[in-house]
Protein backbone atom coordinates (compact mmCIF):
# COMPACT_ATOMS: atom_id res chain seq x y z
CA UNK A 1 0.00 0.00 0.00
CA UNK A 2 1.39 3.59 -0.90
CA UNK A 3 2.45 5.92 1.60
CA UNK A 4 1.55 9.51 1.17
CA UNK A 5 4.23 12.48 0.67
CA UNK A 6 2.60 15.65 1.50
CA UNK A 7 4.32 18.67 -0.48
CA UNK A 8 3.64 22.12 1.42
CA UNK A 9 5.49 24.77 -1.09
CA UNK A 10 1.96 26.60 -1.53
CA UNK A 11 2.01 27.50 1.91
CA UNK A 12 4.72 29.41 1.39
CA UNK A 13 3.28 30.63 -2.15
CA UNK A 14 0.92 32.23 0.36
CA UNK A 15 3.32 33.65 2.47
CA UNK A 16 5.54 34.78 -0.10
CA UNK A 17 2.84 36.30 -1.87
CA UNK A 18 3.40 39.33 0.90
CA UNK A 19 6.65 38.22 1.61
CA UNK A 20 6.25 37.63 5.34
CA UNK A 21 6.54 35.26 7.89
CA UNK A 22 3.15 33.53 8.01
CA UNK A 23 1.90 31.20 7.58
CA UNK A 24 5.12 29.30 8.02
CA UNK A 25 5.55 26.19 5.95
CA UNK A 26 7.49 24.38 8.86
CA UNK A 27 3.97 25.09 11.23
CA UNK A 28 2.20 23.46 8.42
CA UNK A 29 4.70 20.33 8.30
CA UNK A 30 3.99 19.54 11.74
CA UNK A 31 0.16 19.66 10.87
CA UNK A 32 0.57 17.10 8.10
CA UNK A 33 2.71 14.65 10.19
CA UNK A 34 -0.10 15.16 12.45
CA UNK A 35 -2.63 13.86 9.64
CA UNK A 36 -0.67 10.79 8.74
CA UNK A 37 1.95 12.26 6.36
CA UNK A 38 4.54 9.58 6.18
CA UNK A 39 6.83 12.55 4.40
CA UNK A 40 7.12 16.33 3.74
CA UNK A 41 8.00 17.58 0.61
CA UNK A 42 9.69 20.32 -0.64
CA UNK A 43 10.85 22.01 -3.87
CA UNK A 44 14.05 24.97 -3.20
CA UNK A 45 13.54 26.28 -6.35
CA UNK A 46 16.48 28.41 -8.25
CA UNK A 47 14.82 31.84 -7.99
CA UNK A 48 13.34 31.14 -4.47
CA UNK A 49 9.32 31.57 -5.35
CA UNK A 50 8.14 29.55 -2.43
CA UNK A 51 10.64 27.51 0.08
CA UNK A 52 13.09 29.81 1.15
CA UNK A 53 16.42 28.33 2.58
CA UNK A 54 15.51 28.98 6.10
CA UNK A 55 12.61 26.70 5.44
CA UNK A 56 14.94 23.89 4.84
CA UNK A 57 17.25 23.68 7.39
CA UNK A 58 13.98 24.09 10.17
CA UNK A 59 12.23 20.92 8.62
CA UNK A 60 15.23 19.14 8.86
CA UNK A 61 15.68 19.98 12.46
CA UNK A 62 11.98 19.07 13.25
CA UNK A 63 10.13 16.71 11.28
CA UNK A 64 9.78 13.50 12.76
CA UNK A 65 9.02 11.78 9.24
CA UNK A 66 11.57 11.94 5.96
CA UNK A 67 12.34 14.93 4.21
CA UNK A 68 12.24 14.84 0.42
CA UNK A 69 13.85 17.30 -1.20
CA UNK A 70 13.30 18.11 -4.73
CA UNK A 71 15.41 20.01 -6.22
CA UNK A 72 17.25 21.13 -10.08
CA UNK A 73 20.38 18.88 -10.77
CA UNK A 74 22.79 22.60 -10.16
CA UNK A 75 25.72 23.20 -8.14
CA UNK A 76 24.09 24.90 -5.68
CA UNK A 77 21.36 23.00 -5.00
CA UNK A 78 24.06 20.14 -4.42
CA UNK A 79 25.78 22.00 -2.14
CA UNK A 80 22.78 23.12 -0.27
CA UNK A 81 21.54 19.55 -0.16
CA UNK A 82 24.98 18.19 0.75
CA UNK A 83 25.24 20.59 3.80
CA UNK A 84 21.24 19.59 5.31
CA UNK A 85 21.34 15.84 4.27
CA UNK A 86 17.54 15.56 3.57
CA UNK A 87 15.94 11.43 3.86
CA UNK A 88 16.47 11.58 0.29
CA UNK A 89 16.51 14.16 -3.04
CA UNK A 90 14.49 14.14 -6.10
CA UNK A 91 15.80 15.42 -9.26
CA UNK A 92 13.40 17.48 -11.10
CA UNK A 93 13.61 19.80 -14.35
CA UNK A 94 13.06 23.33 -13.15
CA UNK A 95 12.72 26.06 -15.67
CA UNK A 96 11.94 30.21 -13.97
CA UNK A 97 9.05 30.40 -16.88
CA UNK A 98 7.27 27.74 -15.35
CA UNK A 99 4.04 27.62 -12.70
CA UNK A 100 4.86 24.02 -11.40
CA UNK A 101 6.99 21.46 -12.91
CA UNK A 102 5.64 20.49 -16.16
CA UNK A 103 7.49 17.12 -17.25
CA UNK A 104 9.63 14.96 -16.46
CA UNK A 105 13.91 14.60 -16.72
CA UNK A 106 15.26 13.70 -19.62
CA UNK A 107 17.65 11.36 -18.47
CA UNK A 108 18.23 9.13 -21.47
CA UNK A 109 19.70 12.34 -23.10
CA UNK A 110 22.47 13.06 -20.63
CA UNK A 111 23.25 10.46 -18.76
CA UNK A 112 26.98 10.70 -18.21
CA UNK A 113 25.78 14.08 -16.50
CA UNK A 114 23.47 12.56 -14.40
CA UNK A 115 25.40 9.28 -13.37
CA UNK A 116 28.43 12.07 -11.72
CA UNK A 117 25.48 13.63 -10.35
CA UNK A 118 24.06 11.10 -8.98
CA UNK A 119 27.19 9.45 -7.37
CA UNK A 120 27.79 12.27 -4.93
CA UNK A 121 24.69 11.83 -2.87
CA UNK A 122 25.08 7.89 -3.30
CA UNK A 123 28.62 8.23 -1.58
CA UNK A 124 27.38 10.32 1.11
CA UNK A 125 24.60 7.63 1.65
CA UNK A 126 21.53 10.05 0.38
CA UNK A 127 19.02 8.11 -1.68
CA UNK A 128 17.98 9.81 -5.05
CA UNK A 129 15.34 9.93 -7.39
CA UNK A 130 14.50 10.58 -10.79
CA UNK A 131 11.09 12.55 -11.55
CA UNK A 132 10.08 11.25 -14.90
CA UNK A 133 7.78 10.36 -17.51
CA UNK A 134 6.45 6.94 -17.62
CA UNK A 135 8.49 5.97 -20.34
CA UNK A 136 10.35 2.07 -20.74
CA UNK A 137 13.31 4.38 -21.75
CA UNK A 138 13.31 6.80 -18.81
CA UNK A 139 13.27 3.92 -16.44
CA UNK A 140 15.95 1.92 -18.05
CA UNK A 141 18.32 5.14 -18.02
CA UNK A 142 17.53 5.86 -14.60
CA UNK A 143 18.55 2.67 -13.61
CA UNK A 144 21.83 2.70 -15.45
CA UNK A 145 22.71 6.14 -13.88
CA UNK A 146 22.26 4.65 -10.97
CA UNK A 147 18.88 6.19 -9.18
CA UNK A 148 17.56 4.45 -6.15
CA UNK A 149 14.12 6.08 -6.74
CA UNK A 150 11.94 7.00 -9.93
CA UNK A 151 8.99 9.29 -9.56
CA UNK A 152 6.27 8.85 -12.30
CA UNK A 153 5.11 11.81 -13.52
CA UNK A 154 0.98 11.56 -13.31
CA UNK A 155 0.49 15.11 -14.81
CA UNK A 156 -0.65 13.69 -18.27
CA UNK A 157 -2.76 11.31 -16.46
CA UNK A 158 -4.42 13.62 -13.99
CA UNK A 159 -5.73 16.06 -17.03
CA UNK A 160 -7.10 13.52 -18.92
CA UNK A 161 -10.44 11.96 -18.79
CA UNK A 162 -12.57 8.94 -19.63
CA UNK A 163 -10.50 6.29 -22.44
CA UNK A 164 -7.65 8.99 -22.87
CA UNK A 165 -7.48 8.53 -18.75
CA UNK A 166 -7.54 5.08 -18.73
CA UNK A 167 -4.68 4.37 -21.24
CA UNK A 168 -2.71 6.40 -19.06
CA UNK A 169 -3.11 4.83 -16.29
CA UNK A 170 -2.28 1.40 -18.10
CA UNK A 171 1.15 2.79 -19.07
CA UNK A 172 2.18 4.14 -15.71
CA UNK A 173 0.59 0.40 -14.42
CA UNK A 174 3.26 -1.33 -16.56
CA UNK A 175 5.90 1.07 -16.18
CA UNK A 176 5.68 0.23 -12.33
CA UNK A 177 6.08 -2.99 -13.10
CA UNK A 178 8.87 -2.55 -15.61
CA UNK A 179 10.87 -0.44 -12.96
CA UNK A 180 10.20 -2.70 -10.15
CA UNK A 181 12.50 -5.47 -12.70
CA UNK A 182 15.42 -3.16 -12.00
CA UNK A 183 15.08 -2.81 -8.70
CA UNK A 184 13.70 1.06 -8.34
CA UNK A 185 11.94 2.21 -6.06
CA UNK A 186 9.09 3.56 -7.35
CA UNK A 187 7.57 6.93 -6.23
CA UNK A 188 4.69 9.16 -8.08
CA UNK A 189 3.09 12.45 -8.01
CA UNK A 190 2.01 15.53 -10.18
CA UNK A 191 -1.51 16.57 -10.35
CA UNK A 192 -2.92 13.86 -8.36
CA UNK A 193 -6.34 14.98 -6.26
CA UNK A 194 -9.52 13.71 -4.24
CA UNK A 195 -11.39 12.57 -7.44
CA UNK A 196 -8.47 10.72 -9.49
CA UNK A 197 -5.98 9.57 -7.09
CA UNK A 198 -7.66 5.88 -5.74
CA UNK A 199 -6.92 4.28 -9.53
CA UNK A 200 -3.20 5.10 -8.80
CA UNK A 201 -3.14 4.39 -4.81
CA UNK A 202 -3.91 0.73 -6.21
CA UNK A 203 -1.17 0.20 -8.31
CA UNK A 204 0.89 -1.80 -6.11
CA UNK A 205 4.28 -1.26 -7.04
CA UNK A 206 4.53 2.36 -6.16
CA UNK A 207 5.58 3.33 -2.92
CA UNK A 208 4.73 6.77 -2.24
CA UNK A 209 2.55 9.43 -3.81
CA UNK A 210 3.74 12.35 -3.25
CA UNK A 211 0.30 15.56 -3.79
CA UNK A 212 0.47 19.35 -2.21
CA UNK A 213 -1.95 21.42 -4.33
CA UNK A 214 -4.95 19.43 -4.29
CA UNK A 215 -4.62 18.88 0.04
CA UNK A 216 -3.52 22.19 0.54
CA UNK A 217 -6.73 23.48 -1.50
CA UNK A 218 -9.11 21.50 0.51
CA UNK A 219 -7.03 22.51 3.89
CA UNK A 220 -8.44 26.14 3.31
CA UNK A 221 -12.06 24.46 3.52
CA UNK A 222 -10.94 21.43 6.30
CA UNK A 223 -8.23 22.60 7.96
CA UNK A 224 -4.57 20.67 6.77
CA UNK A 225 -4.73 18.13 9.13
CA UNK A 226 -8.12 16.67 8.60
CA UNK A 227 -7.26 17.26 4.80
CA UNK A 228 -4.12 15.29 4.87
CA UNK A 229 -6.41 12.49 6.48
CA UNK A 230 -8.81 12.59 3.94
CA UNK A 231 -6.01 11.48 1.43
CA UNK A 232 -4.67 9.28 3.26
CA UNK A 233 -7.72 7.13 3.64
CA UNK A 234 -8.18 7.56 -0.07
CA UNK A 235 -4.77 5.80 -0.54
CA UNK A 236 -5.47 3.21 2.08
CA UNK A 237 -8.77 2.85 0.00
CA UNK A 238 -10.98 3.49 2.95
CA UNK A 239 -14.09 6.23 2.97
CA UNK A 240 -13.76 9.43 4.96
CA UNK A 241 -16.70 11.55 6.30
Amino acid sequence: MATLGVNIDHIANVRQARKTIEPDPVQFAFLAELGGADSITVHLREDRRHIQDRDLILLKKTIKTKLNLEMAATQEMREIALDILPDYVTIVPEKREEVTTEGGLDISARKDFFKKYVDIFREKDICVSAFIDPLKSQIEASSEVGFNYIELHTGTYAALKGREQYEELQRITECSYFASNFGLTINAGHGLNYQNVSHIASINKINELNIGHSIVSRALAVGLEKSVRDMKALIQNKQFK
